[in-house]
């Protein structure tokens, strides 16, 4: 009898192994790759891991409530850059080959990173997302087939704050004669929107003053005594990151410059941006593509299916606020894109060709954000192969001293002047890198 049992035993082993194989390589081929280029420590920390904290909590809770994209698992590792371009690099080669079809998408979450990767990820046929952030020309896909800075550029974004501007003066044409002060971080980051800054002080009339701060932000006490003392504009742009914007709300209120004439970008306009400021940042205002708070089906969601089951991936104190919400907007662009890819090419593994034909016939409708939980939690989103940004609109936001408060309603970004600038900026690389645009019947073949 036992030798019995155990001829029993034995064959449905040799059964198991005999399948084991197979199961194991399709459960393989269903999980799509994501790798996740984050920063959880030094001084941009709060912005890196509030993002991707969303990023991920996102992917999770679709893994655990639907089981992935339509059968798909969606998979990620994290390497930590700490916001250094080098080390994103170094996290690019490590993870691009990882998961059946390499890397799906990259998230550089920099935009030192985005420069310096533009050029491999075109190589290796690896869609670049710089949602809000990176280089301004990419948006012409005719000439950056494989970077994508969606939703609203820097350059889009600086046209609606001088918009915004021109409303508390009484109207564009009030801006002639006014100073305004850019405060900005000392790197590529920073430095993007010198030149639409002085396109505009030309078209309307004002003066603008550059303030460059070197890495990572902690000595403004020359530039703010010059723009108090001396400049005395009526107006700074904060353009910070990190722990500089929180220095820089202190040294205003140090130096006796108002928190209310302060414009802030949306990389200096979250909570761990002002809290830290106290009762300078009061006041505040902060231009921003996408609203903080919980109050949203899909965040009630994660919060029930995620952290419920301890698999959140950031604190769930921080979980609503403006960082974690544009992390949970770039898993929504991503996914949609992934959605979008197979509608075309199956529910199955996509590579990174395919996913950028994702992208470039992406279309969130407002319908779509409802379904998702998301209404009021992002602009509708339309992306074609020539825009790879699909100029999204921008609100503004006042810091009360506990909470964001929406000041605008969403303002629409000037693309009469930014497109020019595009063009010419992105055609001029083209000639200096030797590329020829995608245009005509290449254009249809490659996006339609």
């Amino acid at each position: 009898m036992k030798i019995k049992l155990k001829t029993i035993v034995l064959s449905w082993v040799a059964a198991i192994v005999a399948v084991l194989p197979f199961s194991v390589s399709q459960a393989q081929d269903m999980e799509q790759f994501v790798p996740a280029l984050v920063y959880r420590t030094g001084p941009y920390a709060a912005g890196g891991s509030g993002f991707f904290g969303g990023f991920e909590d996102y992917m999770a809770y679709l893994n655990l409530s639907d089981g992935g994209v339509n059968g798909v698992k969606l998979v990620w590792e994290e390497c930590e850059t700490a916001y250094n371009s080098d080390r994103g690099v170094e996290c690019y080669e490590r993870l691009k080959n990882k998961g059946e079809h390499g890397a799906t998408v990259v998230h550089p979450l920099s935009t030192g990173i985005t420069y310096r990767l533009i050029e491999r990820a075109t190589a290796d046929k690896i869609p670049l997302i710089s949602m809000g952030y990176g280089r301004t020309d990419a948006t012409n896909g005719k000439v950056f087939p494989w970077v994508f800075p969606l939703i609203t550029n820097y350059w889009s974004q600086n046209t609606a704050k001088i918009k915004y501007i021109g409303m508390q003066e009484g109207g564009m044409d009030a801006l002639k004669g006014k100073k305004i002060a850019n405060l900005h971080h000392e790197s590529s980051y920073g430095k993007e929107t010198v030149p639409i800054l002085e396109v505009q002080a030309e078209k309307y009339g004002f003066e603008v003053k550059h303030y460059p701060v070197a890495h990572p932000g902690l000595d403004q006490k020359a530039a703010w005594l010059d723009i108090a003392r001396r400049y005395k504009p009526d107006w700074v742009i904060l353009r910070g990151w990190g722990v500089m914007n929180p220095t820089a709300l202190k040294e205003a209120a140090r130096v006796g410059y108002s928190a209310d004439r302060i414009v802030g970008v949306w990389w200096s306009g979250a909570e761990e941006d002002v809290i830290p400021a106290g009762d300078a940042a009061v006041g505040y205002v902060a231009a921003g593509f996408h609203p903080s708070g919980k109050d949203f089906p899909l965040i009630e969601g994660i919060l029930d299916v995620v952290h419920g089951a301890a698999q959140g991936n950031i604190s769930p104190q921080r979980v609503g606020t403006i960082y974690y919400n544009r992390g949970l907007v770039a898993g929504i662009v991503t996914v949609e894109a992934i959605r979008t890819a197979q509608g075309k090419f199956g529910n199955k593994v996509l590579s990174g060709e395919e996913m950028r034909w994702g992208l470039e016939n992406l279309n969130i409708s407002a319908e779509r954000i409802k379904e998702l939980g998301a209404d009021g939690l992002m602009a509708p989103l339309t992306i074609t192969c020539a825009d790879h940004e699909g100029g999204g609109p921008v609100k503004f936001s006042r810091w009360d001293g506990s909470s964001w408060v929406e000041v605008t309603d969403w303002i629409t970004t000037d693309k009469s002047l930014v497109d020019p600038m595009i063009m010419d900026s992105s055609m001029a690389y083209a000639t200096e890198k030797g590329i020829t645009p995608r245009s005509g019947m290449s254009m249809g073949s490659d996006c339609g």
